[in-house]
């Protein structure tokens, strides 16, 4: 088995800036997945069923946060509960930076995913079921030669099922997507989200569509954007084949 290529030959880091809030913030992302009001059925599952693998880091953005991710997420793709469950995903929370406003959220959740994507580029190639353009309708990030969906949340979203104390990012793998669409779920499952999350925040969230309407970049921060809005993000050439294989509903 490939061992992981984010880890390899680096010292193990320590943690300081993300340790005393690790216990805190994995146990309060629980409890907020598991309210009753929150309106994702998906997550629900995922956390009940145990299906997800969740760390703290330090500041959203920065390079000793990207390193320790990497490696994470990584070991996420390869994953048994990725692997099994057709709920899992990958919780990172950070320890900072606190009081973002949403454009400044915005700014480092695609820092974030630019640098993870410089990192991955030597690696892997783009999972060949998306596309790599973030203007492109069928655009999804990918990591590891695996396409995820990300959400966003921090303290200050305009979204209620997006207001979470630390700023933070969840990624799904789209292949679970499309077992869902093959098993007759994705639908209704879709419709329970939406109808939970009209009776949660009063509207339905303006920026949701499916794949292959609009690109799902422009949901990844939860913030609403303009028809000319683009993603701030350039995808490095790898040269390299994705590995071969045998999203998650939390938000399209």
């Amino acid at each position: 088995m490939q061992g992981n290529p984010f880890t390899a030959g680096r010292p193990e880091r320590a943690r300081k800036s993300s340790s005393s809030i690790e216990a805190e913030a994995g146990e309060a992302f629980r409890q907020f997945i598991l309210q009753p009001e929150f309106p994702c059925v998906g997550a629900k599952a995922a956390f009940n069923s145990e299906s997800y693998a969740l760390s703290v880091y330090g500041e959203l953005g920065a390079a000793d946060s990207t390193a320790e991710l990497s490696g994470a997420l990584y070991d996420f793709t390869r994953s048994e509960i990725r692997q099994a469950s057709e709920y899992a995903t990958f919780v990172a929370i950070f320890a900072g930076p606190p009081a973002l406003d949403e454009i400044a959220f915005e700014d480092l959740v695609w820092r974030q995913l630019n640098q993870l994507h410089e990192l991955d580029a030597p690696h892997f190639g783009w999972d060949p079921s998306v596309r790599s353009d973030p203007a492109d309708p069928h655009f999804s990030f990918s990591f590891a030669g695996q396409a995820l969906y990300v959400i966003g949340m921090h303290p200050n979203s305009s979204r209620a099922a997006r207001r979470f104390r630390w700023p933070t990012l969840v990624f799904n793998p789209h292949e679970q997507f499309e077992r869902l669409r093959a098993d007759g779920k994705w639908k209704r499952m879709q419709e329970t989200i939406r109808a939970r999350d009209l009776e949660l925040q009063g509207t339905i969230n303006p920026m949701l569509s499916d794949f292959g309407e609009t690109s799902e970049a422009r949901q990844y921060s939860g913030r609403v954007v303009d028809e000319d809005w683009r993603a701030p993000f350039a995808v490095k050439q790898s040269g390299k084949a994705p590995p071969k294989r045998g999203g998650c509903p939390f938000a399209h």
